[in-house]
């Protein structure tokens, strides 16, 4: 039986973070530029600015074995950076039993809370998202499948806006009943209704609203003589779950385009340039606009695009130390060939096995059972192909193809904004072997 953190062999120090590791590295690649003639430290030097031995250092630069804090920190101000709690892991008992407590009840579902220690930085995704906000006129288009972090990242980034004087407004197009898709004009001032409540203003809808001019118009009238002009501050705006348009082609193409004109206008715009780059826009959605949309009307091709990836080994090892399991590397060999890196799956498996003692092999063999961890999420991703016979055969046609099946781009996009596929030279393989094992037994 693998080792637990127990209290009677306390395990102490600490490891950088992934996002440590990318501050301390940002920081020595800047020095090394101006007072390195651009070379890389050697160890030798290093060693000579931190006071740290060889040895030690590849301690702390390998994140494997535990250093103490003194140590860290040491290493951190040699480059003028002050150490965070996100800049490292604690392997002490104590906070990994108060972790462990945190999560004895239900494990993690939906967006993470600010400070929770199972938030796995995806460098440089973070501060590309932070320092872009800050641009004039700035669109980020935030693109991940189903449960793979896009709204906890989301969280951050508005917090990290709000903390530097940035007004924000975040809305879920999936809270849009059906009814509001009836038509442009009714969706755009429902989505300007919310705009205006997230930002704490009166609604004045009736007095600044003319179907007459259509509604981009006046959605854009609204936005630039009442919203933007509301506040000298800049408006970081972010849309999460566009992808709900896209399944309405009579307002998907006007609404996108009226976004594209936005951006338009606070890059080339006239008079009202200054006025619109006080928005920013962030879109975050789970699959690619298979809508026709005019190269020169769509928000999908400009801006800085950030696309969520799966936990590559080293990040599900992180994730592992913080649910308090040692023999990490085992752990996380294992889920990592189970669910592919998928960060949801990885959190669900990682608090199944901190709250049971059970080997990595009898993990996987179980990993289907109708009491699985997994079962309720693979029953949801189930009944999502049964309600379209469409995807539902393309996901069988995946199944069935060894090398990988050549898709529909509309079905190859949905399954991948359902997380069940990824793609190798552009053929569809199920993304990782917990599906595959599950879609085989049930879609025989």
């Amino acid at each position: 039986m693998i080792d637990r953190l127990s209290s009677s062999r306390r395990k102490r120090g600490v490891v950088l973070s992934s996002h440590g590791w990318q501050r301390l590295q940002a920081a020595e690649h800047l020095s090394a530029l101006r007072e390195n003639l651009g070379r890389p430290y050697t160890l030798e030097q290093l060693s000579d600015r931190t006071g740290l031995s060889n040895n030690t250092l590849t301690k702390v630069r390998h994140r494997q074995k535990p250093v103490d804090y003194p140590t860290l920190e040491a290493y951190f101000q040699a480059f003028g950076l002050a150490i965070a709690t996100d800049d490292y892991l604690s392997q002490d008992n104590d906070r990994s039993a108060s972790v462990l407590t945190h999560l004895q009840q239900t494990p993690l579902k939906g967006q993470l809370e600010l400070d929770s220690p199972f938030y796995i930085y995806r460098p440089p995704a973070e501060k590309l998202c932070n320092d872009e906000v800050f641009t004039p006129g700035a669109l980020i288009r935030i693109k991940a499948p189903r449960q793979f972090g896009k709204t906890s990242l989301m969280a951050r980034i508005l917090s990290h806006a709000e903390d530097r004087g940035l007004r924000t407004a975040a809305i879920s197009l999936q809270l849009a009943d059906n009814r509001i898709f009836t038509d442009l004009d009714q969706f755009l001032r429902w989505f300007c209704a919310m705009v205006a409540r997230a930002l704490g203003l009166p609604t004045e809808l009736e007095e600044r609203w003319d179907s007459l001019f259509g509604g981009s118009y006046s959605c854009s009238d609204y936005f630039e003589t009442y919203l933007l002009p509301a506040d000298p501050s800049p408006l970081l705006l972010v849309l999460d779950e566009v992808n709900v348009v896209f399944n309405y082609p009579h307002i998907a193409a006007d609404f996108f385009g009226m976004l594209r004109a936005w951006y338009e206008q606070g890059k080339h715009g006239g008079v009202n340039r200054e006025l619109w780059q006080r928005l920013r826009l962030v879109i975050v959605h789970s699959t690619e606009a298979y809508l026709p949309l005019n190269l020169h009307q769509s928000p999908f091709n400009v801006g800085l695009s950030i696309e969520l990836s799966c936990f590559n080994l080293d990040r599900v090892k992180e994730l592992t130390l913080r649910y308090g399991l040692s023999s990490e590397n085992a752990y996380a060999e294992t889920l990592l060939n189970l669910v592919g890196g998928h960060p949801y799956l990885t959190q669900l498996a990682l608090f199944d096995l901190s709250q049971r003692p059970i080997e990595p092999k009898e993990f996987t063999q179980t990993a289907i059972a109708p009491d699985s961890i997994f079962s309720s999420h693979l029953r949801q991703q189930l009944a999502c192909l049964e309600q379209d016979p469409e995807l539902l055969n393309a996901m069988k046609q995946t199944l069935l193809t060894p090398e990988g099946a050549l898709l529909h781009p509309t079905q190859a996009f949905k399954l991948q904004g359902l997380g069940l596929v990824s793609f190798q030279n552009q053929r569809a393989l199920p993304s990782c072997n917990l599906y595959r094992a599950y879609f085989s037994q049930v879609l025989k």
